[in-house]
């Protein structure tokens, strides 16, 4: 903030800089966790319930219900506009209600979109402060998780949809880390899954094509601790120079892209993020999978870090089980992680 005198030596103007609304660090808040015969509720805060097939949705209520969750859907999860969403009163209302219902214990999104930042402006904060619940999601549902744990401290979580609970086959993955994540308290090391989906499942749920996993790509060695924050990039980088940005300060980012993102749009997205003030708080980065369609390879991720020499100090792992491949990690956005990027690679969850 600069403080600018006027000719009238008893009046002066104040000029606020960008770096002015970056979000401090809150006092955390960590939901309680999961447990057999808790109700979730199912929102809708981006795309409509409505283009979900019967069957995808029936293999999902089913697969919460063998964890032991009952499932509920909030009022308007089925209206749909000419953007497949609903309106913004629609999608505020049923993420108030969830919050404020105290039979629930979690929130969970039905699926992406484009539209999630929308309710920005319009959350109760202090409602979601006062009733601290799990809210699980990723893609366009990233500004939420990272806006919510900016607003409130309150932890959220990076992980499947409802939707994604839909898959038939392939799932054991996907549910052991939700389980680890949302439904125990220890500390947990993230491990590459053994193979990896890229297919289309929700249009032939028996057509599926497993690719064997190679593992984790260190693109810079060292180690690293700190909050974790992000998720997709893309969609991360529209909270930039607003109020629900979270504080960068001792952080590990998380991050990843999605089917439209391309190597160059991913690197000038993750040049736009170095430029954030506070960037050198960041102490470690883990990338999630490339979609197949993106045509990232990992000569490519690894010539995009290496030009980029505010990331020579940085360890950087690639190639995580996040993101919009399956399977997938669940992962707390303002937990604590420890990364190890060398010979033997580990990525742990401390707190979450």
């Amino acid at each position: 903030m600069v403080r600018t005198r006027t000719n009238n030596p008893r009046k002066f103007f104040v000029v606020y800089h960008s770096a002015d609304i970056i979000q401090k660090p809150m006092k955390k808040v960590s939901p309680n966790k999961l447990q057999k015969g808790d109700v979730i509720t199912v929102i809708a805060p981006s795309t409509s319930m409505s283009i979900i097939n019967e069957k995808t949705k029936n293999y999902a209520k089913k697969g919460f219900e063998d964890m032991g969750l009952k499932v509920k859907y909030a009022k308007h999860v089925n209206e749909i506009d000419e953007f497949n969403s609903s309106s913004i009163e629609s999608r505020l209302k049923d993420l108030h209600n969830a919050f404020s219902d105290k039979e629930v214990k979690a929130v969970i999104a039905i699926i992406g979109g484009f539209n999630s930042n929308q309710l920005l402006k319009y959350i109760d904060w202090d409602l979601i402060k006062s009733n601290p619940k799990i809210f699980c999601g990723f893609s366009d549902i990233t500004v939420l998780n990272n806006a919510i744990y900016a607003k409130s401290g309150l932890i959220t979580y990076s992980g499947p949809y409802y939707s994604t609970f839909g898959q038939k086959l392939h799932l054991e993955y996907t549910i052991d880390y939700f389980q680890k994540c949302l439904m125990a308290e220890e500390p947990f090391y993230i491990k590459s899954s053994e193979n990896w989906s890229n297919d289309e499942w929700y249009k032939n749920q028996d057509d599926r094509y497993p690719i064997s996993n190679e593992g984790y790509w260190v693109l810079n060695e060292g180690r690293a601790e700190g909050t974790i924050i992000g998720a997709n990039l893309c969609t991360f980088n529209l909270l930039q120079g607003t109020k629900y940005m979270p504080s960068l300060k001792d952080t590990v980012l998380f991050i990843e892209d999605d089917y439209e993102s391309l190597p160059h749009t991913f690197d000038r997205d993750l040049q736009s993020l170095i430029h954030q003030p506070g960037f050198e708080g960041v102490r470690g980065i883990v990338i999630g999978r490339f979609v197949k369609e993106s045509k990232m390879s990992r000569s490519l991720l690894e010539k995009i870090v290496k030009t980029k020499k505010e990331l020579n100090r940085v360890p950087v792992i690639a190639n995580a089980d996040f993101g919009h491949t399956d399977p997938k990690i669940t992962f707390p956005i303002g937990g604590f992680a420890k990364i190890s990027a060398s010979k033997k690679t580990e990525i742990k969850i401390i707190k979450h």
